[in-house]
């Protein structure tokens, strides 16, 4: 499978990317957890059946020190014990936050009022710009049809 399009060949793209990529570094210095961090993109990216995204953020994820079992069960969080109640439930966040259109209603009160118990006001607005950074690359790859399979963890600094 080859890209459609080379989006970092690109110049909209490849300015558009630097600076979705500044808008990251804001999200990875804030107070939300490394490892919730990961595994929001990687449930983001498995909705949006991205695999650049996916194959990158477990890549990252495992080099990180992620156990495998857990980034197994990410996409069966659900029934999943390997995952503390406040990553379920920024997983349920994820979850609605990227499904926006299959609630019409967005995103339920009990969803946001569960992440709330489990993060304070700054975490939880770094957990909604993440969601919506990752849908953002999700959505980018996805049209591109940028190839997975080849990342390398830190390839991207």
């Amino acid at each position: 499978m080859e890209a459609r399009l080379n989006p970092f060949g690109n110049a909209p793209m490849r300015k558009f990317i630097k600076h979705l990529m500044a808008a990251g570094k804001v999200i990875d210095d804030s107070a939300l957890p490394a490892a919730t961090q990961e595994l929001v993109k990687i449930r983001a990216s498995q909705i949006n059946g991205c695999g650049f995204c996916t194959d990158m953020h477990t890549k990252d994820a495992a080099h990180a020190g992620e156990t495998q079992t857990r980034l197994n069960m990410v996409a069966a969080w659900r029934e999943a014990t390997v995952f503390t109640e406040a990553e379920r439930a920024a997983l349920e966040l994820t979850e609605q936050g990227t499904r926006i259109a299959d609630a019409a209603g967005g995103v339920p009160d009990q969803v946001w009022a569960r992440a709330a118990e489990h993060y304070d006001e700054e975490q939880l607005g770094a957990l909604v710009a993440l969601i919506a950074c990752i849908n953002t690359y999700n959505r980018m790859n996805v049209i591109v049809q940028l190839p997975a399979g080849d990342y390398q963890p830190g390839q991207f600094g």
